[in-house]
Parts: C-alpha cells; sequence; structure tokens
C-alpha cells in the first residue's frame, strides 16, 4: 500500500519536534542532573538518525528506539526518584533497564516491543506516583510517556488523522517537555 500524502512530513515533524524538545530537555538539565540529560540524549540520537537519510538502517532505528526505551528512560526516572529520596526505586528502575538491554539480544522482535513499552509504562507511573505525592503538576504531566506507550499497543493505523508512530512520538515529545519541567520544580523544592 502507498504512504498517504504527507505522512512522509508528519513523519519527519514528529522526529523533529521530539529530537528539539529532547535535546532542550538534555541542555537545561545538564548541570543539574547528568543522568537525565544522558537520557533525553539518547532520545535526540533515536529521533534524528531517521531524519538523516543514507545515515542509518531500520534496523538502527529501531536498536536507537531501544537503547533510548530501557536505557535513556529509567536515566530519566532515576534522577525523578533519586530526587525526591527514594533511593530503593531509582536503582531498581535503572537496573532493570539496564538488564534489558543486556538481554535484548536474546528477545525477539514481539519480546523486545513488549520489554520496551512496559519499561516504558513502569517509568511513567512511577514517576506518576511520586508526582502526585509530591503535588508535583508536572510530573503529572509527564504520563504523557506512558500514554505513548499505550497508544503503541493499539491495533489502528491511524489516530486524530496521524500515522500511529507520529501520534506517539507527538506525546513523548509532550511527556518529555513535561518531565524536564517536573525535574526543575522538584530541584527548586529540594533547594
Amino acid at each position: 500500500m502507498a504512504p498517504k500524502p504527507g505522512a512522509e512530513w508528519s513523519t519527519a515533524l514528529s522526529h523533529l519536534v521530539l529530537g528539539v524538545v529532547s535535546l532542550h530537555a538534555a541542555v537545561s538539565t545538564a548541570e543539574a542532573s547528568r543522568g537525565a540529560a544522558a537520557g533525553f540524549l539518547l532520545q535526540v540520537l533515536a529521533a534524528t538518525t531517521t531524519l538523516a537519510p543514507g545515515l542509518s538502517t531500520h534496523e538502527d532505528c529501531l536498536a536507537g528506539a531501544w537503547v533510548a526505551t530501557v536505557i535513556g528512560l529509567p536515566l530519566l526516572a532515576f534522577d525523578f526518584h533519586w530526587v525526591n529520596g527514594d533511593r530503593s526505586s531509582a536503582n531498581l528502575l535503572l537496573g532493570g533497564g539496564m538488564v534489558l538491554a543486556v538481554a535484548g539480544g536474546h528477545l525477539g522482535p514481539e519480546g523486545r516491543s513488549v520489554a520496551g513499552q512496559a519499561m516504558l509504562l513502569v517509568v511513567a507511573v512511577t514517576i506518576l506516583i511520586v508526582a502526585v505525592f509530591t503535588a508535583n503538576t508536572y510530573g503529572m504531566g509527564g504520563a504523557m510517556l506512558g500514554v505513548a506507550g499505550l497508544l503503541s499497543r493499539l491495533e489502528e493505523d491511524r489516530l486524530l488523522l496521524l500515522p500511529k508512530e507520529d501520534v506517539c512520538r507527538w506525546a513523548l515529545a509532550v511527556g518529555s517537555w513535561a518531565y524536564c519541567r517536573a525535574l526543575h520544580t522538584q530541584r527548586l523544592q529540594w533547594e
């Protein structure tokens, strides 16, 4: 089936927005949290590899998205939990991401998809729980990371007149922006 007109622009724009939002978040959190900045940078790399024609294959893009999900997102959650004094959850999330990264080669494509979406949801739910208990409204908005994971499991090819993958990237961009603001809010509360 031929792609719908404008689908290429929609995909490129969603990758670009996710990359720009993540780059801004990485730069603005770099001084306060190197872990969160590294997580945002992994999202930048995953989003921008598809924008450079000829530099990567489809498999490279999938590998970049896998690394951004199972290592980058736990790095983000690690910092949020650590700042709030929840050291055990922070270490558990980061350790789980590292185990998934190592085990990813032994999983099939469907297994990697399920594991990545599970990591996305676990990160989003734990951030949401901490945000609710600390009354951090931006952290609650960071739950959009989990919405992206849920949307990717839907059977539909299109959501809101856009390809499903593009809507997921838009949700990731909104979640990343909200999460960056949540980190700044938490740091200001603890200072």
